[in-house]
């Protein structure tokens, strides 16, 4: 009986283990951008901490190895539980240290990590297990935790509870394991009744804090964003806050502003309209990204468009655009429109398994802040779109900042004209953003702004429209190579852009 419950908390930390390390990864991603950068960084610190843990477990002595391994649980639960709160937290309130709090913490909770394993095969050793036997029960259960909670966190845990949430929980379960090892062995453990009270002290903290993560979250992301927080949302593929202040909605994704209702009409109304507006005769009308549904209520505006089809990959980001009344008042309802046709899946993949061809397209991707995104920018993913143009037709690609960010900006432009397109870059100013950037492309050769607007507009005119694509002497051309998916330079250009500016 002893030894299967072993068993079973040696299942339970591995998983315990290894969530810790996605909670942390996953949390550097959201707030800091490069999910590749930050799962690697906080990969190879945890496992580089675990070799030390597993190292210093031999210092402990024979007659002391279930004592300590019951503290090491209850360690980890604590400080393995708390963590995403107390990373969020200093985020969003003391933002300059959140760098180091994030790899000490991490190489701390590593380090007590690595001292698990070791010590329960120590414990089997004890009971006078054969060594091939112990190696084989342990490893064959460590490597199953980890399948196990790799699986379940994205698809289950982070989009269901949070991170926050999920941190908690697994400091439960590890501190669960120290108080039934504590009263499996309470005969051979030393103090067992000063162990059950420490225990139940770390699991009622941890139990509260699980209770409380909304209310925590709420004051870290109103720390965040300044702003009252009316809608907060992790789905499985990114995290979503929609922010109220007076009349200004704003949306967030992954922390990065995607819109502010103040002023979000320059953007939209520059992304659809120099282009629509030269198509009197489009009628099928192609939307990528753009889940919001501010495009397409710009693309609605033309009475000669029949159809529009919007491929977005988030259902939850469609479906609060669809449902919350203030955002459908935003966007007048637009996903609803019988023209509009809603479809959740990556745009890339859809773009392979279709065939039909779009009079106009527009794609209004997030920026190209880590590789998943990048990939959406490169040539093969523009040919794909090519594929779908009509020879006569435009697309049109949000493009970052020709000023904050001009070697990505530029790199878009080269990686467009390295799918066979010719391309028309364009400007405009949003206050929330600054100035901003498009790309006009299609397989014809010839462009001319228009000189009439037959819709109406809050910001574009006809003069202001032929001034979109005139850049001044400060925002210069940049001979740059396209964004290739192997090397994805894009996203290396974009961040050392936007960092020169945070500077």
């Amino acid at each position: 009986m002893r030894d299967r419950v072993l068993i079973l908390s040696v299942l339970i930390v591995a998983s315990c283990g290894l969530g810790y390390e996605l909670i942390s990864s996953a949390l550097a991603s959201y707030l800091l951008g490069d999910s590749i950068l930050q799962f690697s960084s906080v990969i190879g610190c945890y496992l580089f901490a675990m070799g030390i843990g597993s190292w210093l477990s031999k210092y402990v002595k024979d007659d002391d190895v279930l004592n300590r391994f019951i503290d090491v649980e209850l360690a980890v639960a604590l400080l393995g539980g708390v963590s995403a709160a107390v990373l969020f937290l200093v985020f969003a309130w003391l933002s300059a240290p959140f760098r180091a709090a994030l790899y000490v913490g991490v190489f701390i909770i590593g380090l007590m990590v690595g001292m698990e394993i070791p010590l329960v095969m120590r414990v089997f050793n004890q009971r006078k297990t054969e060594f091939r036997e112990i190696v084989s029960r342990v490893l064959t259960f460590d490597y199953l935790g980890a399948l196990a909670v790799s699986l379940i966190f994205p698809l289950l845990l982070a989009p269901k509870l949070g991170l926050l949430r999920t941190g908690f929980l697994f400091g439960i379960l590890n501190a669960s394991v120290a108080l039934w090892t504590t009263w499996l062995f309470r005969a051979e453990v030393r103090r067992p009744a000063e162990k059950a009270i420490r225990g139940g002290v770390v699991l009622g903290l941890l139990a509260l804090g699980f209770l409380f993560s909304g209310q925590m979250t709420g004051w870290a992301e109103k720390g965040l964003y300044g702003d009252d927080v009316v809608h907060a949302e992790t789905t499985p593929y990114q995290r979503l806050i929609v922010t109220r202040w007076h009349d200004d909605l704003r949306l967030y994704i992954n922390g990065n502003l995607q819109f502010s209702s103040r002023d979000e009409h320059r953007y939209h109304e520059s992304l659809v309209i120099p282009g629509l507006q030269a198509l009197p005769w489009a009628r099928n009308v192609l939307v990528l990204g753009g889940g919001d549904g501010l495009a397409v209520r710009e693309i609605l505006k033309y009475k000669h468009v029949e159809h529009v089809t919007l491929v977005d990959l988030d259902p939850a980001m469609t479906g609060l655009f669809s449902h919350s009344e203030p955002l459908t008042r935003l966007n007048q309802n637009s996903l609803k429109d019988p023209r509009v046709t809603v479809i959740n899946d990556d745009a890339g993949r859809w773009l392979e398994s279709h065939a039909e061809v779009y009079d106009y397209i527009v794609v209004d991707f997030p920026d190209p802040s880590n590789f998943g995104l990048g990939r959406l920018y490169s040539v093969p993913v523009y040919h794909l779109m090519a594929r779908h143009l009509a020879e006569n037709g435009y697309m049109v690609i949000q493009s970052t900042s020709p000023y904050f960010a001009p070697r990505s900006f530029w790199s878009v432009d080269a990686t467009l004209k390295e799918a066979g397109l010719n391309t028309w870059p364009y400007h405009a100013y949003v206050p929330s953003f600054g100035d901003w950037g498009f790309i006009l492309a299609g397989k014809r050769r010839d462009y001319t702004p228009p000189t009439a607007i037959s819709v109406p507009t809050r910001y574009l005119d006809p003069s202001t429209l032929r001034e979109l694509f005139h850049f001044p002497a400060d925002m210069p051309a940049l001979a740059m190579p396209p964004n290739r998916l192997n090397e994805q330079s894009l996203v290396r250009y974009f961040d050392e852009d936007w960092r020169k500016v945070i500077r």
